[in-house]
């Protein structure tokens, strides 16, 4: 699998030129009526709902590919105790200022 960053519905590639591969996605004749009539409905192409539906359905991959990457960037430079302590005083006083 291609290591990509995320590219969520309004993300990036929606508002801006990305290169794309196309591909034969194999419908039977319902799911290609079901298809074209929310197309029709919401005015959109096959292309962009088969893409978000995609994008929807491999989201949790997407997102723990994204953690991981964190992760990784933690290992690699770890966080000092100078910015532990920050962290922990910084949660401290925004849970001290809660109204609750």
């Amino acid at each position: 699998m291609v290591d990509r960053p995320s590219l969520g519905v309004g993300g990036i590639g929606y508002h801006m030129a990305v290169a794309r591969t196309q591909t034969l996605v194999q419908l039977n004749e319902e799911l290609l009526a079901l298809l074209d009539e929310r197309a029709a409905r919401e005015r959109r192409s096959r292309s962009t709902l088969i893409r978000e539906a995609l994008e929807m359905f491999l989201r949790d991959e997407i997102d723990g590919a994204v953690g991981r990457r964190i992760v990784e960037g933690y290992r690699r430079i770890p966080q000092t105790s100078e910015e532990d302590a920050w962290a922990q005083s910084a949660a401290r006083d925004a849970i001290r200022e809660e109204p609750w």
